[in-house]
């Protein structure tokens, strides 16, 4: 079963009459062995492996990752606080958004490490805490991913300060006596080696201007295998070609750099998947589709209408019948929208694509694995009235411990004026 990568059948059963569906289920054990595979990492002076906590935000798997000996990277100050809120000590935390907030001044002096993506970031920083350090988002002027929703570096991306402003940065930095001792390039990498290597290279050259900079952090973006056909990327190769040109910068510059790397999707993807139940069976004629409709959706999972992402999907008979014969279905979400498909064509939110399952009954379990990441922090919550599931932590010893409760109405409603 493709994305039964740490339940069986009979927990996924237990799971759904136990908490209810949808409901999102985590796996501390893989949780913790891809927090140890980021601690591995080859490094050639000090090393710092942060998670980006925006790839799933629960207080619960953040505590564990903390406990795992993680650092964390927050995209928002409002993740900065939250962080804070479940434990995280506050200089474990480096804050890299798009948005100043405006308890800046605060979470600084709480020891929040603060990443100027800007130079106006840079500027207020500057202002606030003048004769100090700090470090500095660039954009090394390239990028990857599969498309432009997902292309973090290059001239089509807003993040980071244009690496051909280095003068702007220069000039904030002397009109306020700062100091910069970090810079952060992130360029979504993927998991070939070489470009790893092209990407640090081309990094080093512009730290290289940057006489004051000691702590470098190439990012994340490592490829994480949601589907069978997949291949992850390698830390181990990765690794040994940041190590590389790591050295190679310390003997021709004199700085021995320390490393951060700060992925979110390698930790947190395939630590996790919803479980949700057949609601329903249509098909659209001898020229249309089979559908199968779920009690979840772009509520849930948002990735395959927002990117066309493809996760893999199981089905699990609801009452332990055998299954029958399989047939091609596309599985539709329960929003009143148009646009939630949970099976489009890769890379195309517009297409459809069919999934193969044995003939599926209302009461069968739909399990979507890979839901790790940027599925529970980044659906569109509340859409159609429908409330946040609940979740789930399948611990090392095979316990289900809640970890967050089925949002009530009373608590989505709770902030409007009537």
């Amino acid at each position: 079963m493709e994305s039964l990568t740490f339940l069986t059948e009979a927990e996924v059963r237990q799971v759904a009459q136990e908490f209810g569906s949808p409901v999102f289920v985590y796996d501390q054990t893989t949780l913790e062995k891809t927090a140890a595979d980021l601690l591995a990492f080859p490094h050639a002076f000090a090393y710092t492996p942060r998670y980006a906590m925006k790839a799933l935000p629960t207080g619960a798997i953040l505590k564990l990752l903390n406990e795992a000996g993680l650092h964390f990277d927050a995209s928002s100050g409002y993740e900065a606080e939250r962080a804070m809120r479940a434990g995280i000590p506050a200089d474990k935390i480096q804050l890299t958004t798009q948005q100043i907030p405006g308890n800046l001044k605060d979470l600084v002096e709480k020891g929040v490490l603060f990443n100027a993506c800007s130079v106006h970031q840079l500027d207020t920083y500057g202002r606030l805490f003048p004769g100090t350090e700090l470090s500095i988002r660039i954009n090394p002027g390239l990028g990857s991913g599969h498309n432009n929703r997902t292309n973090v570096g290059g001239p089509s991306s807003s993040f980071g300060i244009w690496h051909e402003q280095l003068d702007a940065v220069e000039e904030t930095r002397v009109k306020h006596d700062l100091k910069i001792t970090g810079m952060h390039t992130h360029v979504g990498s993927g998991g070939d080696p070489e470009v790893w290597k092209k990407c640090a290279a081309i990094s080093l050259g512009i730290v290289a201007k940057l006489p004051d900079v000691n702590r470098i952090s190439l990012g994340g973006g490592f490829k994480v295998a949601r589907m069978p056909d997949e291949v992850s990327a390698n830390l181990e190769e990765i690794g040994a070609v940041v190590v590389e040109i790591f050295t190679e910068f310390a003997k021709t510059d004199g700085r021995e750099l320390h490393l951060e790397i700060e992925p979110g999707t390698y930790v947190a993807a395939n630590s996790g998947v919803l479980v949700s139940t057949v609601m329903d069976v249509i098909d659209t004629g001898s020229e249309g589709y089979d559908f199968i409709k779920i009690n979840a959706g772009m509520t849930e999972v948002l990735r395959p209408s927002h990117y066309g992402a493809v996760q893999p999907m199981t089905l699990v008979t609801g009452d332990e019948r055998e299954g029958g014969s399989e047939k091609g279905y596309v599985v539709a979400g329960h929003c009143c929208e148009s646009g939630d498909i949970l099976t489009p064509e890769q890379g195309d939110p517009e297409g459809l694509a069919p999934r193969s399952f044995p003939e599926a009954s209302i009461g069968d379990l739909i399990v979507i694995g890979g839901s790790g990441a940027y599925c529970s922090g980044m659906a569109s919550k509340n859409y159609n009235s429908f409330p946040e599931c609940a979740e789930v932590l399948k611990t090392e010893n095979g316990e289900f411990k809640l970890i967050r409760k089925l949002q009530t109405m009373d608590q989505m409603l709770a902030n409007e004026v009537l």
